[in-house]
């Protein structure tokens, strides 16, 4: 028996098994295209389509309101990802649709997510261990849908390594084994392989991270993009398709007709204007996330609320806080919640939390919720980088649109995904769900409405939106970038930049772009230095992306407030001086959107009382350049001493006369003994009491002292020289000048769920 086990015969059926299942299983996870071509192989720029005007738009609205005959098929009310992928899926099929958006398109929890487009490696690790077969439907769903994802939009979409550092070698075969499942899940529509990193090459490739007690590391790779411009590609290829959308119109009334009471269309108002009028259409989508209640509210003024929302932080870290092509997953924390740390547009984000929120325009994040990220910052870093609160660039707050179907028992919980409702008038509410979903929630939603509304002799083909690539995809190739610094004399950075948030109307921007009068670069003149940005791409905003606002430029079609909300300060005045030419602003409304732009820098971390610094030394106007030629320029009066409000986030150094001020009440404090002995130092306990008579310090607690002492790394030292007292200072004033939490502000942190962790929506 024995010899017929290992007999030759045995043997070679057994190893050719063995390697005919490794070839088709390295076939199987490796088949998926990581790149998608271009889908037209010349080098030339395609053809400029320049889109109907915003007037255009607000015409063909009003029109449906007068003329039964221009009546729309499908009203959308919402601009974010959910509400155009329903305009693109409902136009593409034939239908004549109508989108409406009360702020600008993904103003609200669309631009704020986690940019990541992932599967749920956590949504897996649920269905294994609790035997969930809902959560492994979740995660094959969005494994397709981000294949899908990528395939349509690939220049604003593309694979990411994420590591999870291991500590414990049992984790090895533990995350090895769940990462793998999620490969094989995947298929054919996988990205990359996962695979184990020894010590030595995860500190090779994340030499930031944390060495002491370090075992090994596993990569993963999911999806990252860019969540606006990814919006806004859906609003053009909707427009694209033959959608009307506007945004800044308000729906403020649901029209009904009189004998069954079913909705018929809506009243609506420009906000921009404050013109109102009627749009008629066959049926109203709901697609306001976390705002549906307020629509639902409006049918029904006894409607029980489906969405219970959270908040979740994010903030904007300079680029040396991780490499540029891996990311770093925490997937337990201090307190259970889930971390990700991950580049993006040149620098690093990190996040997210999880907090009970009231539903508002521009949620705020918590100063509590900044600091508990960089305490886990802090935690996997190694400890020769000191994590500052100064180095937060921004921050900002999304609002995640958990939701409860109303049809459910009130014994149940929230749904994982997302629902769809038709309410008894008629009005069909899609609602929850993620980004990475967001083409297979339309579907399902279209899908519904055509039957909901008997739109099936309207719809003129199936569901076409697997295959249609977004506007800027078919000219797009990853080397496309180059055409555009040899046409247009680029700085390299900028014409990748260009390429991988414009695709193919890349050229189109360039066009716009003006002579910088140097040698090198010829065009392209920057917004903000150290940023891609340039002035091109607000009047590009304006003519081909419905910009209205200095708000929709700088949040939303340039990402600058979420890299940078000072630099993003330090643009703005540009970007309305622009923007007044291209739409013939008013001084007075040139000021109120300064000022509106300057409100909401705010709630993206912008200290209180920052002000623009000037971008430039170059003249700023017609007569500094006749005085520099002349020769009669007047000196500019020296910089005044900075007050405390003005680096508050920033890693700026104390002006001279504040190091001469330190300095001597640094040591009038130090006892003569100690003088005479050459030792210039304060112990630790002396040196909160010194700080609390300084100018400006009257305010901080023993709390903020501790605080500021374990972040700069002298916690547990007896006593400090003039230089860690300086450091000690600038810490102090970052820690003074933060927001401080109000009661409310005070809410207990919760673990961030399975269904809702990385960060989309």
């Amino acid at each position: 028996m024995l010899r017929r086990l290992v007999s030759r015969r045995t043997l070679a059926a057994v190893g050719g098994a063995t390697a005919l299942t490794a070839a088709g299983g390295y076939y199987y996870l490796n088949s998926g295209p990581s790149y998608p071509p271009s889908t037209k192989e010349t080098r030339r720029p395609p053809p400029p389509w320049t889109p109907p005007s915003r007037e255009q738009m607000l015409n063909a609205l009003k029109a449906s309101g007068t003329n039964p005959d221009e009546e729309f098929d499908l009203l959308i009310v919402g601009g974010g990802a959910t509400g155009a992928g329903v305009a693109v899926d409902a136009a593409s099929r034939g239908l004549r649709v109508a989108l409406v958006e009360r702020d600008d398109f993904s103003s609200g929890t669309s631009s704020k997510s986690t940019k990541l487009v992932h599967g749920g490696v956590r949504y897996l690790q649920k269905a294994v261990m609790e035997l969930d077969y809902e959560q492994y439907k979740l995660v094959r769903e969005a494994l397709h849908e981000r294949k899908i994802f990528l395939q349509t939009a690939p220049y604003l979409s593309a694979m990411l390594p994420i590591m999870l550092p291991i500590y414990k070698y049992w984790q090895v075969p533990y995350y090895w084994v769940g990462c793998k499942m999620y490969d094989i899940l995947a298929g054919k529509e996988n990205m990359e392989s996962s695979y184990l990193m020894s010590k030595g090459k995860a500190l090779e490739a994340f030499p930031m991270l944390k060495q002491e007690g370090l075992v090994g590391a596993l990569v993963y790779y999911d999806g990252q993009h860019n969540d606006s411009r990814m919006n806004m590609a859906l609003i053009m290829t909707a427009v694209q398709q033959g959608a009307v959308v506007a945004n800044h119109v308000e729906v403020t009334s649901l029209d009904k007709n009189g004998v069954a009471g079913k909705i018929q269309g809506a009243r609506v108002r420009d906000a921009l204007t404050g013109q109102e009028w009627n749009i008629r259409a066959k049926g109203v989508v709901n697609a306001t996330g976390p705002f549906s209640d307020a629509l639902l509210s409006m049918d029904n003024p006894d409607h029980t609320p489906i969405v219970q929302p959270s908040s979740g932080t994010h903030i904007t870290l300079p680029n040396y806080y991780s490499p540029r092509t891996m990311g770093l997953l925490d997937p337990a924390t201090s307190d259970g919640r889930v971390i990700f740390f991950l580049p993006w547009q040149g620098n690093t984000i990190a996040g997210t939390t999880d907090t009970p929120a009231e539903v508002t325009a521009t949620p705020l994040p918590q100063e509590e919720e900044i600091r508990w990220i960089l305490e886990e910052v802090r935690r996997y870093l190694s400890p020769d980088i000191k994590v500052r609160r100064g180095d937060v660039l921004s921050a900002w707050s999304g609002l995640r649109p958990l939701v409860r179907n109303p049809n459910a028992a009130s014994t149940e919980g929230l749904v994982r995904n997302h629902m769809i409702h038709v309410s008894d008038s008629g009005l069909l509410t899609i609602a929850g769900g993620k980004w990475t979903t967001y083409r297979a929630m339309a579907e399902e939603t279209v899908d519904k409405a055509i039957e909901v509304f008997g739109l099936q002799d309207r719809v003129k083909r199936g569901c076409v939106t697997e295959q249609l690539r977004l506007v800027g995809s078919d000219g797009w190739s990853r080397n496309m970038f180059i055409g555009l610094v040899q046409r247009y004399g680029l700085e390299t950075e900028v014409a990748k930049h260009l390429s991988d948030n414009y695709g193919d109307c890349a050229w189109t921007v360039c066009s716009y772009a003006q002579p910088t009068g140097k040698a090198w670069p010829l065009h392209g003149v920057r917004l903000a230095p150290g940023y891609p940005f340039i002035e091109a791409e607000v009047r590009y905003a304006v003519r081909h992306e419905y910009a209205q606002t200095a708000i929709d430029v700088i949040a939303r079609r340039c990402r600058l407030s979420f890299l940078n909300a000072q630099a993003a300060l330090d643009a703005l005045p540009r970007v309305v001086e622009i923007m007044s030419e291209e739409l013939h602003w008013s001084p007075a409304r040139a000021k109120a959107e300064t000022a509106a732009a300057t409100e909401f820098l705010g709630s993206m971390g912008l200290p209180p009382g920052a002000t623009p610094r000037r971008i430039s030394d170059a003249p700023g106007s017609v007569v500094e350049c006749f005085e520099t030629v002349l020769g009669v320029k007047k000196t500019r009066a020296p910089a005044k001493a900075r007050g405390a409000q003005e680096i508050v986030y920033s890693r700026a150094q104390f002006a001279a006369g504040e190091i001469e001020a330190l300095h001597g009440a640094f040591g009038q404090r130090v006892p003569a003994e100690r003088k005479a002995q050459g030792m210039e130092r304060l112990e630790v306990n002396e040196v909160y009491d010194l700080v609390k008579g300084l100018p400006g310090f009257e305010e901080i607690r023993p709390k903020d002292y501790e605080y500021v002492l374990e972040e700069a790394g002298f916690k547990g030292q007896k006593d400090v020289d003039f230089d860690e007292f300086v450091e000690i200072c600038a810490e102090l004033r970052e820690v003074l000048f933060a927001p401080a939490p109000t009661s409310k502000e005070k809410t207990e942190r919760l673990r961030i769920p399975v269904e809702k962790s990385g960060g989309g929506v």
